[in-house]
């Protein structure tokens, strides 16, 4: 069943002269029928960088936003409409406003996981990949507000020395990771290094070996020598770590750390998102012109 519907998805994606983008925590068989599968800041950069007519964005909906207003020309699919982000809803327009307001003359650097609206009140983008190098392209001088992870927000300020205001998001699968199971873990597999997104809390970030992005991650276990990893990040990021390094193992810092809106995209809803070309992303162009620019900062900042 599953290979008729692949078949079906290849044609479609021929005849639209569609791409498919998919983030490394989708399912495992939609990670295998990417075009490209990555982070937010590479799945960014192939958005801008596409010449194809229709993009498929395998992710939720803030990526997908993000894709058309970088590619405001182009079609932008996303198959499941209902797949949000909690961290992106936890801060709107509003409130990033009155924050401003309390600040004034703050640069204001916005996390991809948040609102077009929320991006357009910011002057950076960054994703977790970027974060430092974002932050320390800011002048020393300037105050910077930071939305909305506030472990993104105190990872970056630890790794850059400077003093972020932070709004107090999270994202919910990273802050159910607990200590005592990475360190259960580590009673089993004593010679595994510890790899964590930044997105978790303090409490994990210490265990860690290396404090990675979902791209850094990948990078550090094709070339490091270790063999065993305890992984610290939503779980589908170790169905694309397998696949990339066999023979080496990969386990989750817990089972538990499943993002329920990165599951929602499935074979079928991408063959009715190309059949019927649903559900277009659209961005009202003057939220898209103001947070265009604060993306771009994102896109073109080496990590």
């Amino acid at each position: 069943m599953a290979e008729k519907i692949i078949e079906k998805i290849e044609k479609l994606k021929r005849e639209r002269n569609a791409v498919i983008l998919v983030h490394n925590y989708q399912n495992a068989e939609v990670q295998e029928i990417a075009d490209y599968c990555g982070d937010s800041l590479g799945l960014s950069r192939k958005a801008a960088a596409t010449d194809a007519d229709v993009i498929v964005f395998c992710g939720v909906h803030f990526m997908a936003e993000t894709a058309k207003i970088l590619s405001s020309e182009k079609t932008v699919l996303l198959p499941d409409v209902h797949a949000g982000c909690p961290m992106a809803d936890m801060i709107n327009a509003d409130q990033l406003r009155a924050m401003k307001g309390e600040h004034p003359g703050a640069v204001v650097v916005c996390y991809v996981n948040s609102s077009a609206e929320v991006k357009a009140e910011s002057d950076y983008c960054c994703t977790s990949a970027n974060a430092t190098a974002v932050i320390n392209s800011i002048d020393d001088d300037k105050e910077i507000i930071f939305v909305p992870d506030k472990f993104l927000g105190n990872y970056t300020a630890e790794e850059t020395g400077r003093e972020l205001i932070l709004w107090q998001g999270y994202c919910p699968t990273h802050a159910c990771i607990a200590p005592q199971e990475i360190k259960r873990l580590q009673q089993i597999h004593p010679h595994a290094k510890v790899m964590v997104h930044p997105e978790c809390p303090p409490s994990i970030r210490e265990l860690a070996d290396e404090i990675l992005s979902t791209s850094g991650m990948c990078e550090y276990a094709r070339n490091t020598d270790a063999d065993e990893f305890i992984v610290g990040t939503e779980v589908g990021m170790l169905h694309r770590l397998e696949r990339e390094n066999p023979g080496k193992q990969f386990y989750p810092a817990t089972k538990n750390a499943v993002c329920p809106n990165m599951k929602m995209t499935t074979l079928d809803n991408i063959l009715w998102s190309l059949q019927d070309m649903r559900h277009q992303i659209e961005v009202p162009e003057e939220v898209a012109a103001k947070a265009r620019k604060a993306i771009e900062r994102m896109v073109n900042t080496v990590s």
